[in-house]
């Protein structure tokens, strides 16, 4: 009668020599497919420069308006206008677009919502004076207007 040998147990490690690549491959597949948006900005911006700064502490209550003359003269004319969210708006529609900004937020922090105006250098006060009774209006008190770096004076 013949032996039968028993076969030995093979290892059941995971071989790792080819983690490296496969890790590589997907952090190669995120950031090819991740798409980071930003706002098209529709209207110039020259933005003014400060004399005191201040950097904000939660940037997620914060909404952008963009006041300055449209890039786009042939279509929206040459006076400045008011963009909000990729679309260019009126001043009527303003205390809508918070209303909207307000909602969006988590309810503990709506009365935190603070609004960041970047105005062009060159507008004149009309439009933001504009603006800014809308914002009162819609009970968005808490606005600040966004600049560059701070003015050295000697």
């Amino acid at each position: 009668m013949a032996k039968f040998k028993k076969k030995t147990k093979t290892s059941e490690s995971i071989p790792t020599s080819a983690l490296p690549d496969i890790i590589f491959m997907l952090l190669f597949f995120f950031m090819v497919t991740t798409v980071l948006r930003e706002q098209e900005i529709l209207v110039e911006q020259k933005i003014p420069q400060a004399t005191q700064l201040q950097k904000l502490q939660k940037k997620t209550l914060i909404s952008y308006i963009y006041i300055g003359k449209p890039k786009n003269t042939a279509l929206y004319g040459s006076e400045p206008r008011v963009q909000a969210n990729d679309a260019l708006m009126n001043t009527t529609d303003i205390i809508q677009w918070v209303n909207r900004e307000r909602d969006a937020l988590p309810e503990a922090d709506r009365g935190m919502i603070t609004i960041s105006m970047k105005v062009d250098k060159d507008v004149k006060m009309g439009p933001i004076s504009d603006v800014q009774t809308e914002l009162r209006e819609a009970d968005a008190r808490r606005v600040l207007y966004a600049s560059v770096g701070k003015v050295v004076r000697n």
